[in-house]
């Protein structure tokens, strides 16, 4: 079966940053016995990830690079905030490198990774962590359906098969 507009697509992958003097820089890889699962074509993943996908079956193997203005943009210096050390009191202090959760004044979820810790704040990168990196893909796809209707109405894959609980 052919990858399609609402299907569930189960592949393997093996990411890398391609580094500015051409190296490559091991992010992630999937495990055997648990491949990525998404619903394709309806805007969970990056456009141009999706697009190196279309049409492929089970057992294609494709390698293709994504560059940042493709992916997650460049990384913008200033997008730093500080934030004051009280908000940490009760969790303690986040350790440098730390991902925390945030949420913006729009009530959107974010992510800061921990630049600095101070006596008075803890500075933060709202970056994307992906941000600004040429991002390298070798997959093979495992597996692809139809979704079901209940994924279609949820908006994400229910595992290889459909029948994961939440």
């Amino acid at each position: 079966m052919t990858i399609d507009k609402n299907h569930v697509v189960a592949l393997h992958y093996t990411l890398n940053a391609i580094e500015e003097n051409g190296e490559k820089t091991f992010i992630e890889t999937t495990e055997a016995e648990n491949p990525f699962t998404f619903l394709y074509g309806v805007g969970m993943m990056l456009p141009k990830f999706e697009e190196q996908l279309q049409g492929m079956v089970a057992g294609d193997k494709k390698s293709f690079t994504i560059t940042p203005e493709e992916g997650y943009g460049e990384k913008i210096e200033e997008a730093t905030t500080q934030l004051p050390i009280a908000m940490f009191e009760q969790s303690g202090m986040p350790p440098i490198g730390a991902m925390l959760p945030l949420q913006d004044a729009q009530g959107n979820h974010v992510s800061g990774i921990v630049l600095e810790v101070s006596e008075e704040f803890v500075t933060v990168d709202l970056n994307h962590p992906m941000a600004g990196k040429t991002l390298h893909f070798d997959i093979e796809v495992s597996s692809t359906r139809p979704a079901t209707e209940e994924e279609l109405e949820h908006g994400h894959a229910h595992g290889v098969d459909g029948t994961e609980a939440h």
